[in-house]
């Protein structure tokens, strides 16, 4: 079956602004390359978070149709127009109305007035936050309806994960990682008020923060000679030690100027991810992308994306990371960044993501009761 041209209505927390939103370097990155095979994407998304105060284009991106509501009503409105599209998806994590879109979009592929039913996906962009809250709540509306939804589609997590769904009676679950798109994140000019030998991004969240500490200002208290850099919204509070300064928010513009400004740029994947395991996050490819060399806490699964020790570097603790410091010169910290973008081009780009949704999406629909074992990369 043929997928090209088809249309594609999306319900997520946003497309068009960042601001504490870290699904949208993902969203964009797909979506985009969804479109270049043929797509034709519409985008809702709820006014909310002041996000649209912050965005990040002044119009539409040019592969999206961008919808934005502000009340149920509208929303409803938004549900009846997706019923008249060729596929409906509800992301995890839009932020308003969660539960009602769980069973919504569902009911508005099986109203579609006339054709063919759409069909549905629900892709999960935290998927170990998702599946606890479900496996906890027996009656969770998604629990209760996700045997309705054609696919299931994670951003991670792998073989753990993909498991964890079918047991909750996912027809299909099928891991569509992050990745880089080379015209969005390229090695850039450094920036001199960002100069420093470890960077790290994130929004200040309360299962991030813990980690943050640990590792980041672990590693900071341990390298008093090492300049670090914390970036992100939300860490204007947290009290600091002499050798860090911070940056408050970045814009997606921004970020290969950042990674360039660092030595080292830390990963370090909130907890659930962690122990999911399989689940590179945007900003490792980012700064792969960017040229930058990386240094990521350790999990399961890592080897799939980057070699260990050749292509990014790996820490156990805050004293590891220290260790890193101390040996890493910046012509080593050259190479390893030039061989993690090497490989993210070769095989994590959103285009080849794109690609493999578009497969599953093709693939006979009988295809669908099969086990999916095997990881999509």
């Amino acid at each position: 079956m043929s997928c090209r041209g088809l249309h594609l209505f999306a319900f997520g927390s946003s497309l068009t602004s960042a601001y504490w939103n870290g699904a949208a370097t993902y969203y964009r990155g797909l979506y985009k390359h969804l479109h270049r095979l043929g797509y034709r994407i519409t985008f809702a998304e709820p006014d909310i978070y002041d996000r649209q105060r912050h965005r990040d284009f002044a119009a539409d991106p040019p592969f999206a149709r961008c919808r934005v509501y502000r009340s149920r009503a509208e929303l409803e409105g938004l549900l009846r127009e997706a019923g008249e599209a060729d596929l409906i998806v509800k992301h995890s994590g839009v932020g308003a109305d969660d539960d009602y879109l769980a069973a919504a979009v569902p009911a508005a592929a099986a109203a579609a007035a006339c054709g063919a039913r759409p069909r549905t996906v629900f892709w999960d962009v935290d998927a170990p936050a998702t599946l606890a809250e479900l496996e906890g709540s027996p009656r969770h509306p998604l629990r209760r309806g996700l045997a309705a939804y054609d696919y299931v589609f994670t951003y991670g997590g792998g073989p753990p994960v993909m498991a964890r769904y079918r047991r909750l009676g996912a027809r299909a679950c099928y891991p569509i990682y992050n990745g880089l798109d080379p015209e969005t994140h390229f090695p850039a000019p450094p920036r001199e008020a960002w100069r420093a030998d470890l960077v790290f991004l994130g929004h200040r969240l309360p299962d991030r923060e813990a980690r943050v500490r640990h590792f980041f200002l672990g590693a900071a208290a341990r390298a008093p000679r090492q300049r670090f850099l914390l970036a992100g919204e939300g860490w204007g509070e947290l009290e600091l030690p002499a050798n860090v300064a911070r940056c408050g928010f970045v814009a997606p513009d921004a970020h290969n100027e950042l990674n360039a400004s660092a030595r080292l740029v830390l990963n370090v994947n909130r907890d659930a991810m962690a122990q999911a395991g399989f689940s590179p996050p945007t900003r490792i490819f980012e700064a792969a992308g960017a040229g930058a060399a990386i240094v990521s806490d350790a999990w399961a699964g890592m080897g799939l994306f980057f070699e260990p020790g050749r292509e990014i570097l790996l820490a156990a603790s805050p004293e590891a990371i220290a260790a890193h410091l101390a040996e890493l010169s910046p012509e080593a910290a050259r190479r390893l960044g030039r061989r993690a973008r090497d490989r993210a081009l070769a095989e994590h780009t959103y285009a080849r993501r794109a690609r493999r949704v578009d497969e599953i999406l093709r693939a006979p629909e009988a295809d669908l009761a099969a086990p999916q074992l095997a990881l999509a990369r």
